[in-house]
């Protein structure tokens, strides 16, 4: 593919960077230890059944109402539920369904992450959006936000003629290696608006420019993409991939854009987090591993589950696969942290912004449950940081984070997810301990 990076360059480097995480001591936090923070609130409970919708809980995306930022919102993916949008309360503002496919015999519409940019040039003036993959179309789905309708504030921008991302027929797209994780970035350089988009079961991340349409329409095209390895030399001299279904490479899903620089730093689930210009014009670095990183691993048909074997020690100390819900927390001195959840271990990790500092880790926290009201945070899938002012609820602004087990589940018997509102200040406390 256009821009890939080449094997050996890649896995050269990727050596070197190991044998410097290799070196490091292995003196890992005991996870509970992390201070811990508690939500707020949190929205209703999504069920992934029949009766639910099929609705799953995965990523949410913060929109600032600049005018009146009490009736900000939050716009979050439920994979085959479509889109909710909630205001600041956790209340259900509007429920988009995602489009079906277009046969019957065709993989269904499935949202898996979202974005939000803002002040976008269309035909019909600038316009905030929110971007979200359809997973089980291949493509991307672009709303735009509109503050004077409260209650129907997103409406469908996309254009018609939006071509898949990934694939080149349906036959193809119903195979499901689509468009999955997802990052908005405007080029400070340029003023040219992209999404960075990754491949379900692929290494392949995509580089598409936003590009306005008549009648007020968005599409988008493909400018290059890139494949970050899926095997590594270990420090012992040996070569490893990490286990998984026969046919299947290992993913990314959470990324995030550090728009100061124009970085991208990309969760591959079972391999750690990597940083690389958002052109996809550089070399990929690893900033870490997770802590199964080097461990072999054997797939078993018959439980369609991995056995593991002896872990050599080669992994991260701070990140449990996977890693998901990478975002970017800025601070008005142009410092801040990128976090990532740490889904194997229910915690969250801060990592330095600066890239001065080696993205060194700064600290970690859990989002826990109060003695009443929310329960914490499991497993979770996405998150999304904004620190500005967000009204009288959220005055030094808000964390949101996708819960995978959410108790409402318990209760009633179901598979039950939501999202999770966390006040940031309470997140940048737990950081400065």
């Amino acid at each position: 593919m256009a821009g890939s990076l080449p094997r050996a360059f890649a896995v050269s480097v990727l050596t070197a960077s190991l044998a410097l995480t290799a070196a490091l001591p292995a003196s890992a936090e005991d996870d509970d230890a992390l201070p811990a923070v508690l939500p707020r609130v949190e929205t209703p409970a999504l069920y992934d059944d029949e009766a639910g919708g099929n609705s799953d809980a995965d990523d949410p995306a913060i929109w600032r109402n600049a005018a009146d930022p009490d009736a900000s919102l939050v716009v979050a993916t439920a994979k085959e539920g479509g889109l909710r949008v909630y205001d600041l309360g956790a209340r259900l503002v509007q429920s988009l369904a995602a489009p079906a496919g277009p046969g019957p015999e065709d993989a269904p519409g499935r949202y898996n992450n979202v974005d939000v940019v803002q002040g976008l040039k269309l035909s019909t003036g600038r316009a905030d959006l929110a971007v979200t993959t359809d997973r089980g179309n291949d493509r991307l789905r672009i709303y735009r936000i509109d503050p004077t309708s409260p209650g129907r504030p997103l409406s469908d921008v996309t254009d018609p003629a939006a071509a898949p991302v990934f694939s080149a027929d349906q036959t193809e797209i119903n195979e499901q290696r689509t468009a999955y994780g997802l990052a908005t970035w405007t080029d400070r350089a340029s003023g040219r608006t992209y999404a960075l988009v990754s491949r379900r079961e692929r290494t392949t991340i995509a580089l598409l420019e936003l590009t306005p349409t008549a009648g007020g329409k968005v599409g988008y095209r493909k400018v290059r993409t890139l494949d970050l390895p899926s095997s590594f030399r270990l420090p012992n001299g040996t070569s490893w991939s990490p286990c998984a279904e026969p046919g299947e490479l290992p993913q990314v899903e959470g990324m995030v854009v550090d728009p100061a620089n124009g970085t991208l730093y990309a969760g591959q689930e079972d391999i750690g987090i990597w940083r690389v210009p958002a052109t996809l014009q550089g070399t990929p670095r690893l900033v870490d591993t997770v802590r199964e990183y080097g461990v072999p691993g054997t797939y078993d048909e018959a439980t369609e589950e991995c056995v593991n074997g002896t872990d050599p020690g080669y992994g991260g100390t701070r990140i449990a696969a996977d890693v998901e819900g990478l975002t970017l927390l800025g601070e008005a001195d142009g410092d801040g942290y990128v976090l990532a959840s740490s889904q194997g271990d229910d915690t969250f990790a801060a990592y330095d912004r600066e890239q001065g500092d080696d993205n060194e880790y700064e600290g970690g926290f859990r989002v826990a449950a109060p003695a009443s009201g929310p329960d914490g945070s499991e497993e979770c899938d996405g998150a999304a940081v904004l620190n500005a002012p967000l009204g009288r609820r959220y005055p030094g602004g808000l964390l949101v984070v996708q819960d995978g087990h959410d108790d409402a589940g318990q209760a009633e018997d179901r598979t039950a997810t939501n999202f999770k509102f966390v006040d940031l200040r309470e997140v940048l406390t737990a950081l400065d301990d």
